[in-house]
């Protein structure tokens, strides 16, 4: 197992830039960063920010235009032989044997890893609901994720790397999940994990990475991410709305009145808008998660708080 003291994963200045045609395409630039053994660690961003360029890069997948990662103390390109069977990985776009069953895709992987234990693997097929028996052509996109959890979780990796892993899970699944990622960080084990949805992140990690247009913008703990949460509130009352009302609760912004119905952005607890509109009678009720450029440009995007390109990202214990 990696030493507590050293990261079980440090790049430095890790850059990719593609080219097509007569222009440079920057993927990643100049990430550095580092993620502590017995983690979760969320890197949270939207599609495209360069999040699988990141993974890739790590696992020597594809090769950096300039920097250099470190994976379980070991030089990620020079070593990656090395790495790839003390990792587990799932990529985001999962291809495998369509013609072959779960068991033979599972029994194949088991061979090439050297052995695994299958009693640990029976366990894992019956907590993610999965029949081995199907032939990989006939699976859902759902069950083609849960093969590849089980075959990067069934060999009880140091360290596992999980491209967006709830990808096509339905919310018990997701649970199920989180579960089984909880269960590795107790076991002092690693998890790297990339995602868009920042509820997902907020559910199970301890720190949060946040990458937008191929630049680490700030590493956070969970705790200090949440107070940049916020959701949009649509309340349609059964008579025209005062505005006035609802526009000096606290928690409450960007308030707009449409007849009966408001729009609000809210942050904290439901209860003094409650409250508030105890003398009304509410139609309908309805919440929407910010996204994560809203959370983004809400938290980062200006004051004390925002990260000015060429400064390095701020980091919090």
């Amino acid at each position: 197992m990696a030493n507590h003291n050293t990261p079980v994963i440090q790049t430095e200045n890790l850059s990719k830039v593609y080219r097509a045609g007569k222009r440079d395409i920057l993927a990643l630039s100049n990430l550095t960063l580092s993620v502590r053994q017995g983690e979760i660690f969320g890197y949270l961003g939207p599609n495209g920010a360069g999040k699988t360029t990141t993974i890739r890069l790590m696992l020597d997948l594809i090769r950096p235009t300039s920097g250099s990662a470190t994976i379980l103390g070991l030089d990620a390109r020079r070593d990656s032989v090395e790495l790839h069977r003390r990792v587990g990985f799932l990529p985001g776009e999962l291809s495998l044997w369509k013609s072959l069953t779960g068991q033979q895709v599972i029994e194949y992987v088991a061979r090439l890893r050297g052995g695994v234990d299958w009693k640990y693997v029976q366990e894992l097929t019956e907590r993610l609901q999965f029949d081995p028996t199907l032939r990989v052509r006939s699976y859902s996109s759902g069950n083609r994720r849960k093969l590849g959890l089980l075959l990067a979780l069934m060999n009880k990796a140091e360290l596992l790397i999980l491209d967006e892993p709830t990808n096509g899970l339905d919310p018990l699944m997701q649970q199920i999940f989180n579960d089984l990622m909880r269960e590795v960080r107790a076991e002092g084990r690693t998890v790297f994990l990339s995602s868009h949805i920042l509820s997902e992140v907020q559910s199970i990690c301890d720190r949060v990475g946040i990458l937008r247009g191929g630049r680490l913008q700030a590493v956070e703990t969970v705790a200090a991410l949440r107070h940049a949460d916020f959701r949009w509130v649509t309340l349609h009352l059964r008579e025209a709305a005062n505005p006035h009302l609802l526009a000096e609760l606290p928690g409450v912004t960007d308030l707009t009145v449409d007849g009966s119905i408001l729009k609000l952005r809210l942050r904290g607890d439901f209860n003094p808008l409650l409250q508030a509109l105890s003398g009304h009678y509410v139609v309908d009720i309805k919440t929407e998660e910010a996204s994560l450029e809203e959370i983004f440009l809400s938290y980062y995007g200006n004051g004390s708080n925002a990260h000015k390109e060429g400064e390095p990202v701020k980091e919090m214990a």
